[in-house]
């Protein structure tokens, strides 16, 4: 007698999204140096009828909420973990302005699962 074939989380959570009947969901990556950028990718995203998630702060403009260094360094280390939790969301994502030749750290840490898991997009903003 075989086993039933245990779902992964993530199937899990495909499969719930199409119970749902939820639209695709899509991540924006990249620097906050192009919120306003991300900003434009999130307008057109939803115009196509998609949730879209993004960062959410940008840290490299001032702020009373990160203004004392120690808990910037905290907060920029929870706020990377929740888009880390974004990108396990999303069915897909859009990359502004990242060059694949010289990506950041932390593009390298978030990009590579990214890629096995959901359909992808550069978008490199007009200069």
């Amino acid at each position: 007698m075989s086993h039933p074939q245990l779902l992964t989380p993530e199937e899990k959570l495909a499969d719930a999204k199409k119970l749902l009947s939820l639209p695709r969901i899509v991540v924006i990556c990249g620097s906050t140096r192009f919120m306003t950028e991300m900003n434009e990718a999130d307008l057109r995203e939803t115009k196509a009828e998609k949730i879209v998630v993004k960062p959410g702060c940008d840290m490299q403009s001032p702020h009373e909420l990160w203004s004392d260094p120690a808990e910037a360094e905290a907060l920029k280390v929870r706020l990377d973990d929740l888009h880390r939790a974004k990108i396990r969301l999303a069915d897909e994502v859009l990359v502004v302005n990242v060059r694949l030749s010289s990506p950041s750290p932390h593009s390298r840490r978030v990009v590579p699962p990214v890629l096995r898991s959901a359909s992808t997009a550069l978008c490199h903003p007009q200069e």
